[in-house]
């Protein structure tokens, strides 16, 4: 509203934005339709790629105590043997990439055996004829040789499910952070819509979102948008929010900008020159992490706002911008079961820190604009706005104060101005955001468009959390407990496989791709199958330098997880100690 670009975006495209684009194709919008809570109702859980005690260890407890008191099945899809799948009913290790022929398989079980609730989808869904005809190519003995699992646990999983008198679905980042995430995402919307598990107890589709606004910045136009889950394709939309803040509507474009994963790229071209991050560090969390180094480089100005001087990107910058963190300043936060909870001030910004909130309107006064939205003076004020913008919308918190939210201790939208409580789940009533208030059965035809182990590059590369360290290690890595038990990057490799090569346990080996390579320790375990490596993912000097990061059509999520590389062995163990 006052730089007048529509090239921003929010750490949604690198961690959720798979999520947010299955929703909208599935059921016009994004929002998780479920809850935490529906983990206490489901007669069956499923989770595709998600390892909940290291990734969400909270909310780990929370569906453990649920299954010790029901019983309930839990079943984990996951290449790899992780902590959640050494605690499930049943675990079937697909190939990597493979999730779409899994779920189009269960589907195809699922029709065939006429398990489907034929009401829900004859009542609440459109395109079912044309779903029907393409899972019928995906019969479980093509699929299971796609997948690299057995025709017979595809047929258990999908009677099981089926079967239940609720059902849910969780994924997190084996999902998104795909070539095909999205098209898994909105695979599982169809799961859940052919069997009527949306919008009632225990039966959901629930992204598990890892921080704690990702969900905020999607409601609140952070991903390239308008405040309240209004696009800048749309006129009406437009000509609403230019109103409230007292602004020309034609000083907005018409059209998204790029991503976050597009503007990258767009520096390198000369398109953009100036680049302003705030609380992200692609120089760690970016693919390919020599080209993300030079792309820095061309930039005629970086700006760097980070509550942490030494994040690696500052070191390419030219104005630093030094931000509180969480304790020193106030505001809301949306989290994934869309409770809305409120922060406020424990201490003073350390040194010449500030709030974003400050920054942000400090840099607004100075911008010299003839016309511009009035910026609040306080956070609270803020938030009024914002009510008034989401009355009457999907995402209405009209009924919200920072007073009612602090006593409740959260509250999920929509909250409706008289609303005593929110509202636990979406599209309980079976009206959904498209215009004719009907969900989207979504063909999906399998797309392997995977960089694939071959002679040269044996190994699938896998990468993700351990539970002591979140994300970069901007915070992580400055505490002394979370380093004594995860203190450098290490590579998880099949004992069988490791013998082969050479490779000791507990020794350091060189992982090269086509891109780069990396000296890592080695861990032998039986978690992985004798074609796979996994690497944390928090180590900028390892996992990212090899990784490929193509990009989702649809969501441009980058496919962290997916890429062939070589394991080489090294004779001079000093030296390679010496590097990390």
């Amino acid at each position: 509203g006052v730089i007048g670009t529509n090239n921003y975006d929010g750490n949604t495209t690198l961690c959720m934005s798979s999520a947010v684009s299955g929703y909208k194709r599935s059921f016009g919008s994004d929002g998780p339709p479920g809850c935490y809570e529906d983990f206490e109702h489901t007669d069956c859980l499923l989770a595709i790629g998600s390892n909940l005690p290291e990734q969400h260890p909270v909310i780990y407890w929370r569906m453990r105590e649920a299954r010790e008191k029901r019983k309930f099945p839990l079943i984990v899809v996951d290449p790899r043997v992780t902590m959640l799948a050494q605690n499930a009913d049943m675990h079937l290790p697909i190939s990597p990439g493979t999730d779409v022929v899994l779920l189009n398989s269960i589907a195809h079980v699922i029709l065939q055996e006429g398990l489907q609730d034929q009401v829900y989808i004859e009542a609440h869904t459109e395109g079912y004829a044309a779903f029907k005809e393409l899972v019928e190519h995906y019969d479980p003995v093509s699929a299971a040789k796609i997948c690299g699992i057995d025709e017979d646990s595809i047929r258990n999983v999908a009677r099981l499910y089926a079967e239940a008198a609720s059902a849910m679905t969780i994924w997190t980042m084996g999902i998104n952070q795909s070539t095909h995430g999205s098209d898994g995402v909105v695979a599982i919307n169809n799961l859940n819509l052919i069997t009527g598990n949306i919008g009632k107890p225990g039966g959901s589709s629930l992204s598990i979102t890892g921080q704690c606004n990702a969900m905020g910045t999607r409601e609140w136009s952070s991903c390239s948008g308008l405040p309240g889950y209004r696009a800048l394709e749309k006129e009406q939309d437009r000509r609403e929010i230019a109103d409230y803040w007292g602004i020309d509507a034609d000083f907005f474009p018409d059209r998204r900008g790029l991503f976050m994963t597009d503007i990258l790229p767009a520096i390198e071209t000369g398109q953009i020159k100036g680049l302003w991050l705030i609380a992200t560090n692609p120089m760690t969390s970016m693919p390919n992490t020599a080209r993300i180094r030079k792309t820095l480089e061309k930039l005629e100005i970086l700006v760097v706002q980070d509550a942490y001087a030494d994040v690696e990107t500052n070191e390419y910058s030219h104005v630093f911008l030094p931000a509180a963190i969480w304790a020193e300043k106030e505001g809301v936060f949306t989290n994934t079961e869309r409770r809305v909870n409120l922060i406020r001030n424990v201490i003073e910004p350390f040194g010449e820190s500030k709030p974003d909130f400050w920054i942000f309107n400090e840099l607004a006064r100075r911008i010299e604009r003839e016309r511009k939205p009035n910026f609040p003076e306080t956070t609270e004020q803020v938030f009024e706005e914002m009510k008034q913008l989401s009355s009457g919308r999907m995402l209405d918190i009209s009924g919200m104060s920072y007073e009612r939210i602090e006593r409740k201790r959260g509250l999920q939208w929509p909250c409706r101005d008289g609303d005593e409580d929110g509202e636990q789940r979406l599209y309980g009533d079976g009206v959904f955001q498209y215009p004719d208030g009907r969900a989207r059965l979504i063909p999906l035809p399998f797309v392997d468009n995977n960089e694939r182990p071959d002679e040269q590059y044996p190994f699938w590369l896998n990468s993700g959390r351990v539970v002591e360290h979140f994300h970069s290690r901007t915070r992580t890595g400055k505490i002394g407990n979370q380093n004594k038990f995860s203190p450098t990057p290490y590579m998880e490799m099949n004992p069988d496989a490791a013998l082969e090569l050479g490779v000791e346990h507990g020794t350091y080996a060189r992982l090269v791709s086509r891109r780069g390579d990396a000296v890592v320790l080695v861990q032998c375990t039986q978690r992985v199958p004798r074609d796979m490596v996994f690497i944390p993912f928090h180590f900028h000097e390892c996992v990212n330098r090899v990784s490929l990061g193509l990009l989702d059509p649809y969501s441009r999520q980058p496919a962290f997880k997916q890429c062939a590389v070589r394991v080489e062995a090294i004779e001079d163990q000093q030296a390679a100690s010496a590097i990390n």
